[in-house]
C-alpha cells in the first residue's frame, strides 16, 4: 500500500463552453498539507467538488486508500473520510455552536444538551478555541463562525479536510489559532488539502504545493524546495512579480478633511487625506474601518463633527450627496454591496451615472453603451459580453466592474475596501497597478486592508484604529509590521 491516501488518475469536466478539467492527475498523501494554488478559474473548486461527491467528473479514476472509484455522492465521500470546508458557512444560524458541531451525526451518546455542549466545550478546549458552546450562531462574528466550521468537521474524524479559504475570515490572531487546528489535525494522521490565494500561509503550513493553470495540472513541488516568484509563474504561465508598483510622490493638497468624526460606533476620528495619495486604513477585525468608511460615503450617519471636501464643509446624509461630492466606495462585500450580480455588466457600469446620461425620463443608450465599453477597456475586463452577467464573472473582474461603477460616476475620492480579498495573485496585480495609476491622474484612495503586505507596499501613510478610535499615524519612513500591530493592538484605556 502507497503513502497517497487519494490520488486522482485523469479527472475531465467539461461545461457547455468550458473544460474546467484536462486529464488531471495529482495525488495526496497520508498526514500531509497539501496546499493547491492558481487563480481563478483555474479549476481548484471543480476538482475539491469531485473529491467532495458534490460534481461527477466525465471521465478518470478516483482513488481513496488503493480502491478505485469513478464517482460517489456526497454521503459516500463523507463516509470515506472526506470532509469539506467551502467559502460558504453551512451552519445553521438558528442553532447554537455546539448543535452545529454535532449536527447531522448520530446524537445517541448524548443524553441532553448539556451533555453535548460539554463535549463540545471539550472539543474548544482541545483546540484552544475560545467559543460559548451555547452561543448562537447568528450571534457570533463571521471570524468564529469560520472557527465553528472548521471544528465541526475536524470532529467528525475526517481522514482527509479540504479547507477552502479558510483564512479569509480571520483576524490575525485567528489565523494562528487556524494553525494550530491544522497542525494538531496533522498530527492525528488528517490529510489536509489547503486552498489560499496567500502565499505567506502556505509556506508557513504546507508540505507540498499543486499548482493548476486552466483546469490543468501543470506540477507539484516540496513547499521548502520553492519560492514565490516561481509559484506565481507556473499560476499565471509568465514571470510576474508581486513587487509592488512605484510612483511619483502625491501633491501636498487635502482633498477631504475628517475633524472629530463621531458615528457608526468610531469616536472623534481626524485625518487628512492628500491629493494623488493612498491612504492605508489599518486594524484589526472589529476596529470601525469599514464602519467608517461607510459613514465618510453616507451609508451610515455621521453623529457629530465635520467632513470637508476641497476646503468646503459638506453635508452628507447618503451615497448621493457622497457622489455629488466625488466620493466613491468600492465595499468589502462587492456581491452584496458593490454590484448588482444578477445584472448585466454595462448595466452595473453606468447605474450610477444614469443622470448624467438621460434627461429624465430617457436614458441615451448610446452614450451608455460608449460609457461601459470604455470602462471594459481601460479596466480591462474579462468578458465576452457587456450583456454578460456579473454573478459569471471571476472574483477579480467582479471587483473591476464595481470600481468602474465608482469611476464612470466621476468619483475623485475612492475607499478601497479590501480590494484585493478573494482574489488571485494575477488580479491583485492589476487592482495595483490600476490604483497607481488613479493616483497618478489626481485621484486619492483611502485603502483599507487586512494584508499587512498589501498595506505596507501601497500605502503612502496609514492611520491606524482600534475599538472605534484613531490610536496613530504612521509615516511611510516608519512603515513596519510591528508598529501596524502596536497601535492595533492598544485599548481605549491605553
Amino acid at each position: 500500500m502507497s503513502d497517497n491516501i487519494l490520488t486522482l488518475k485523469n479527472i475531465s469536466k467539461a461545461y457547455p463552453g468550458v473544460q474546467a478539467l484536462d486529464d488531471v492527475s495529482v495525488s495526496f498523501r497520508k498526514g500531509e498539507v497539501h496546499a493547491l494554488l492558481g487563480e481563478n478559474g483555474a479549476g481548484k473548486s471543480t476538482l475539491i467538488k469531485t473529491i467532495a461527491g458534490a460534481i461527477q467528473a466525465d471521465s478518470g479514476t478516483i482513488i481513496i486508500k488503493d480502491k478505485e472509484y469513478h464517482g460517489f455522492t456526497p454521503l459516500q465521500a463523507r463516509n470515506l473520510g472526506i470532509e469539506v470546508i467551502y467559502q460558504e458557512f453551512n451552519l445553521v444560524d438558528s442553532l447554537s455552536a455546539a448543535e452545529n458541531i454535532f449536527l447531522g451525526i448520530k446524537r445517541s451518546r448524548f443524553v441532553n444538551q448539556k451533555d453535548m455542549r460539554t463535549a463540545a466545550k471539550a472539543l474548544f478546549q482541545q483546540f484552544n478555541v475560545d467559543i460559548d458552546p451555547s452561543a448562537l450562531i447568528r450571534n457570533l462574528p463571521s471570524s468564529m463562525q469560520q472557527i465553528v466550521e472548521i471544528l465541526k468537521a475536524v470532529s467528525r474524524d475526517a481522514e482527509i479536510l479540504i479547507m477552502d479559504e479558510p483564512s479569509a475570515p480571520l483576524t490575525l490572531a485567528e489565523v494562528e489559532t487556524l494553525f494550530g487546528i491544522i497542525k494538531k489535525a496533522k498530527e492525528r494522521g488528517v490529510t489536509i488539502i489547503y486552498i489560499s490565494h496567500r502565499l505567506d500561509e502556505i509556506f508557513r503550513i504546507a508540505d507540498r504545493v499543486t499548482v493548476m493553470r486552466d483546469g490543468c495540472f501543470i506540477d507539484t513541488l516540496q513547499a521548502d524546495k520553492t519560492s514565490r516568484n516561481e509559484l506565481i509563474a507556473l499560476m499565471v504561465g509568465r514571470t510576474l512579480s508581486e513587487v509592488f508598483p512605484e510612483r511619483t510622490p502625491h501633491e501636498e493638497q487635502v482633498v477631504l478633511k475628517l475633524n472629530q468624526v463621531t458615528g457608526n460606533g468610531d469616536r472623534d476620528i481626524s485625518f487628512d487625506l492628500y491629493k494623488g495619495e493612498i491612504l492605508g486604513l489599518a486594524g484589526l477585525v472589529g476596529a470601525g474601518r469599514s464602519e467608517l468608511a461607510k459613514v465618510i460615503y453616507g451609508a451610515e450617519k455621521l453623529d457629530s463633527g465635520k467632513i470637508s471636501v476641497n476646503g468646503q464643509e459638506v453635508n452628507i446624509k447618503n451615497p448621493f450627496d457622497a457622489m455629488k461630492y466625488g466620493i466613491g466606495l468600492i465595499p468589502e462585500n462587492r456581491k452584496e454591496e458593490g454590484c448588482f450580480i444578477e445584472q448585466e455588466i454595462g448595466w452595473n457600469i453606468v447605474i450610477n451615472s444614469i443622470k448624467a446620461i438621460s434627461n429624465g425620463i430617457i436614458v441615451d443608450r448610446r452614450r451608455e453603451k460608449q460609457i461601459a465599453e470604455e470602462f471594459e477597456k481601460r479596466l480591462q475586463i474579462k468578458t465576452p459580453s457587456l450583456r454578460q452577467r456579473v454573478k459569471n464573472l471571476s472574483g477579480g473582474n467582479q471587483q473591476k466592474v464595481v470600481i468602474a461603477k465608482a469611476l464612470a460616476a466621476g468619483n475623485q475620492i475612492l475607499i478601497f475596501d479590501e480590494p484585493t480579498r478573494g482574489i488571485d495573485v494575477g488580479a491583485k496585480q492589476e487592482i495595483y497597478q490600476l490604483m497607481c495609476q488613479l493616483v497618478e491622474e489626481g485621484h486619492s484612495i483611502i485603502m483599507i486592508s487586512s494584508d499587512m503586505e498589501e498595506l505596507l507596499g501601497m500605502a503612502d501613510r496609514i492611520v491606524v484604529l482600534s475599538e472605534g478610535r484613531l490610536t496613530g499615524e504612521i509615516q511611510r519612513n516608519e512603515f513596519s509590521q510591528h508598529r501596524v500591530l502596536e497601535l492595533a493592538s492598544m485599548s481605549n484605556g491605553a
